[in-house]
């Protein structure tokens, strides 16, 4: 099985009030082991809703949700909560650090509710700040680090416990452009050591990093297309100051 998520014909009513409005439709949409997915849209496009539901923090008002095979679109909230924290993993805008916490103990966070013994969450936490650029900061605190090294310590926590899927939702908003550059490439060494990327943006230049890219408007999926010959963020970066 190849497939990592499905979704077919997901929707998402909120009541406001006497209001129903609707911030998806029938969505439907499978991606794959090792794709790298860009899902774009404006502003009230569904986007963020879209990411919710992926990520299984919120559930379809109808349709199915399938990962890695396993409909859990009736499952209770422990039972997404397990399948949340084992199978996919969480980068955010905001980073989402505890700031009490090392930058080791930020990345053995998702391993301690997963069960992972003492020994073997140290190591790995380890392996993931050095794969990340980071095994000279493992013992500073969030406001001891700059955004992109925060932003780099919130990567290593959504890989530590080898989710199948990983989620970005617009990962460089609250960098600067270096910053933001620096992480956007990370995320592109990621994918070609096989990992399954979903990366949620407005912005086109940062899209174009990915091998796939999903449009979004008024809660629909308008456009569905891979993409031949990927452009590299620096260069596409370096054309818009020509």
């Amino acid at each position: 099985m190849d497939e990592v998520l499905k979704l077919e014909k997901v929707s998402k009513v909120y009541k406001m009030g006497e209001v129903d409005v609707v911030a998806l439709s029938g969505i439907d949409l499978v991606i794959r082991k090792n794709e790298f997915v860009s899902i774009i849209g404006p502003s009230g496009s569904g986007k963020s809703t879209l990411l919710s539901i992926i990520g299984l923090l919120t559930k379809p008002t109808s349709g199915r949700v399938l990962i890695e095979g396993k409909d859990v679109s009736k499952m209770n909230d422990d039972q997404l909560a397990e399948i949340r924290g084992k199978r996919i993993g969480f980068v955010f805008q905001t980073f989402n650090l505890i700031p009490s916490m090392t930058a080791l103990d930020n990345v053995m966070i998702p391993m301690i509710f997963a069960g992972v013994p003492y020994e073997q969450r140290i190591k790995r936490a380890r392996e993931l700040l050095k794969e990340v650029g980071l095994s000279h900061r493992m013992d500073h605190y969030p406001n001891q680090m700059s955004g992109g090294e925060r932003q780099r310590v919130a990567i290593a926590r959504a890989l530590a416990n080898d989710p199948a899927l990983i989620l970005a939702d617009e990962p460089t908003g609250n960098l600067d452009s270096k910053s933001g550059e620096e992480i956007i490439e990370l995320f592109v060494k990621l994918h070609k050591k096989g990992r399954t990327l979903v990366l949620v943006t407005h912005d086109d230049d940062i899209a174009s990093v990915s091998y796939r890219h999903v449009h979004l408007k008024d809660g629909k999926i308008v456009s569905d297309r891979k993409v031949k010959g990927r452009v590299d963020y620096h260069i596409v970066k370096k054309k818009k100051k020509i």
